[in-house]
């Protein structure tokens, strides 16, 4: 019989299947930002090679470019392709200060054997933290082949310029390609961090709409997720699940699902799982295993808010006080105080958790769709109590994480049921199990309380976010008088980072009672913001969405116009939207929004334009209809047909206006353009029909 051949990259699949494989780390520090960590990093001789080559420091070029002998460029970076097509806009920075054509760059990403230590993709740090690290590595592999250049022929530097992969005598007529010049050794040299890069005016490369790097392998299919890979005698994982949230295992009884052909049982004490040859009999043995556990009461989510208010701590930390808000408050013209509900909703990505996993020389290889690569790594070897040098997780492109794949459960477990069958076993979670076990964004109770004079200026800003977090709490109006405090709790559902973290339930209270207090003061809403604003950039954000909405123009009857803007992670936007109500049913409809959106200087219009397109398309889900319904432990819509996200009918016509700022470096888009639509969405009805919702999602039915 023919062996099977594995359906995953060669260059990720034989690295630790020859005993003879030396696997070292290398321990520095990775930026200010990133703290110590692990580094691995392997420069290629060929391309992708399979053999394991010394690790090389991470202050030197080798550890993040590498040109063949071809004048192929290798570029390596720890952050993982989730779908927000970082390895473009990162090839682009390359080819930009290192002149090659983009098809002439390979880039290996997220991988803890090949790639520099990276703390993981989150936070829209991408850009604004690897992009310079590549772009002084790129401008400094530039330069080492300069000099390479000139003295082999023996002449004057400012004799040379390179572009797309050449470096030419202007005095003479001589040329030579950089794989020529390195044939493929490492450049073992310190990365300069003075070198000169180009000015952003000088851009050719990046600053442009290049299309997706590997698009088309995309819409064909060819592209390989960790659910589609397949090794030779891989086996299927399941895992039992508990049935409710803090349920604990009495006892087990896995004796039928033992005696089944080709079946392996794992039992480690509340883990329970199985490994069979084919996916059906995997369900099959899951379900044989019979299981007693002990449950604990646990809140609904009618019951929520008070939980939430009744356990979160007191005291609370500040966030940002200044002044007396309290007297402020009490001796003001115009005030109003309100407190807004947050409601749990799913991250819902197209992928749910996969992981594949194998053990081979007492080594193990994960592949796994995780946003810190680096982070699974460290798991699994507290959980198998192993040398992290033995551990190889890689991160294929994943479908999609929006903040919710930091973890690596499925990778875990997958490893866990591998060990045990001496046998590469896949698991990829259901999509109840994903709706279920994976985390949320965190439910929460934001208490406000904020006064303006008759001027039109704040005069005292009082807001206390419990549970939902700490992210973009800090108002961006100017107030003399003024008390932030977040105050934390453990959280009855698991819960964690969602795109925006909680900037976007910060963001959404804030804004609507900026827009309540511009009402009560009779007052435009845009023109009040624009009043409170020192910041100049958020101002521009306001003023450009403002100008291409026509918010001046007065809406057509039973419409109603909306603002809000926000900043978060260096980036600014400003959102407006219209609706309409139905006069039969009051039910309001989305009509048109426009964003507009400021992160300094732009590497990729057209990705842009997609981030933000999508980024406010998913917080239509947040701000309309999504919300994790729960009782006893249980979610009650843990699936597509029960859990709402947005549709096409859902899509209002949506117009972006991009700022690009070529005096600001670029920092991340992919979160702050989620922030402004929910509070847009919620003041365009305040506008319509005169009734205020302080609640997410918008419910017009309460």
């Amino acid at each position: 019989m023919k062996a099977e051949k594995p359906d995953i990259a060669p260059e990720q699949y034989e690295l630790f299947e020859k005993p003879s494989h030396q696997f070292k780390m290398n321990r520095r520090s990775f930026f200010e930002i990133l703290g110590s960590g692990i580094a691995v990093t392997f420069t290629l001789t060929t391309g992708l090679s399979k053999e394991l080559i010394s690790p090389v420091p991470e202050d030197q070029v080798a550890a993040w470019i590498h040109v063949n002998e071809t004048g192929q460029v290798t570029v390596y970076t720890g952050k993982a392709e989730v779908g927000q097509n970082i390895r473009t806009s990162l090839a682009q920075i390359v080819a930009e200060e290192f002149p090659v054509s983009m098809d002439k760059i390979d880039m290996v990403m997220g991988d803890t054997a090949l790639t520099p230590y990276d703390r993981g993709t989150f936070g829209s740090r991408s850009i604004p933290y690897m992009g310079p690290q590549l772009r002084k590595a790129a401008a400094t592999a530039r330069e080492i082949l300069m000099d390479m250049a000139a003295a082999k022929w023996k002449i004057e530097r400012r004799q040379l310029f390179m572009e797309n992969g050449v470096i030419k005598n202007t005095t003479a007529d001589q040329s030579i390609n950089i794989g020529e010049l390195t044939k493929g050794e490492k450049l073992l040299k310190s990365i300069n961090d003075k070198v000169n890069i180009k000015r952003v005016d000088e851009w050719k490369v990046a600053g442009t709409s290049i299309k997706k790097v590997r698009g088309e392998s995309f819409v064909t299919g060819k592209h390989k997720f960790v659910s589609d890979m397949k090794l030779p005698g891989m086996l299927y994982g399941k895992v039992l699940r508990a049935p409710s949230f803090g349920a604990s295992l009495i006892s087990v009884d896995a004796k039928a699902a033992k005696d089944m052909n080709g079946v392996t049982v794992v039992h480690e004490g509340d883990f329970i799982g199985v490994a069979a040859p084919d996916l059906a009999t995997a369900s099959k043995a899951i379900k044989a295993i019979k299981a007693e556990w002990k449950t604990t009461p646990q809140p609904s989510r009618t019951e929520i808010f008070d939980y939430i208010r009744k356990h979160s701590d007191k005291n609370g930390s500040d966030e940002g006080s200044a002044g007396d808000a309290a007297n402020a408050f009490t001796n003001a013209e115009v005030k109003i105080e309100k407190t807004f509900t947050i409601d749990y909703i799913a991250h819902a990505p197209l992928e749910p958790r996969a992981g594949l996993a194998q053990w081979a020389n007492n080594k193990l290889t994960v592949w796994t769709g995780t946003q810190r690569p680096f982070g699974v790594q460290e798991d699994l070897a507290e959980v198998f109590n192993m040398p992290k040098e033995n551990i190889r997780v890689i991160q294929p492109d994943t479908g999609s994480g929006y903040g919710g794949k930091h973890t690596g459960e499925a990778g875990i477990e997958a490893a866990r049921l591998a060990k045990a069958a001496t046998m590469p076993v896949k698991i990829v979670w259901t999509r109840e199990e994903e709706f279920t076990w994976a985390y949320f964004r965190p439910a929460g109770v934001i208490d406000i309380k904020a006064s303006a004079g008759k001027d039109g200026k704040l005069t005292s800003w009082e807001f206390h976010n419990h549970n939902s977090g700490g992210s973009g709490i800090e108002t961006p109006y100017e107030v003399t008088n003024k008390k932030i405090q977040f105050h934390g709790m453990d959280s009855p559902l698991r819960q964690g980072s969602y795109r925006g973290l909680a900037a976007t339930a910060n963001v959404f209270a804030r804004e609507c009672i900026m827009n309540d207090l511009a009402r009560e003061l009779k007052q435009d809403p845009l023109e009040f913001r624009l009043k409170n604003l020192r910041e100049q950039r958020m101002k521009d954000v306001l003023q450009a969405a403002a100008q291409k909405f026509g918010w001046n123009k007065k809406p057509d009857a039973n419409h109603g116009y909306g603002i809000a803007c926000g900043n978060e992670k260096g980036s600014y936007v400003a959102t407006c939207a219209e609706v309409s109500i139905d006069s039969s049913n009051a039910i309001p409809k989305l009509l048109r929004v426009v964003v507009a959106f400021e992160c300094g200087a732009i590497i990729n219009p057209e990705h842009l334009k997609n981030q933000i397109q999508g980024a406010v398309i998913q917080g239509l889900g947040g701000a309309l209809f999504e919300r994790i319904d729960f009782k006893d432990g249980k979610i009650l819509n843990a699936s597509f047909s029960k859990y709402r996200v947005p549709r096409f009918s859902d899509t209002p016509e949506l117009d972006v206006v991009m700022l690009n700022r070529k005096d600001i470096p670029s920092v991340g888009a992919g979160e702050t353009p989620i922030l402004g639509i929910a509070p847009a969405v919620r003041n365009a009805i305040d506008h319509a029909t005169g009734r205020k919702m302080y609640g997410l999602p918008l419910d017009m039915t309460t």
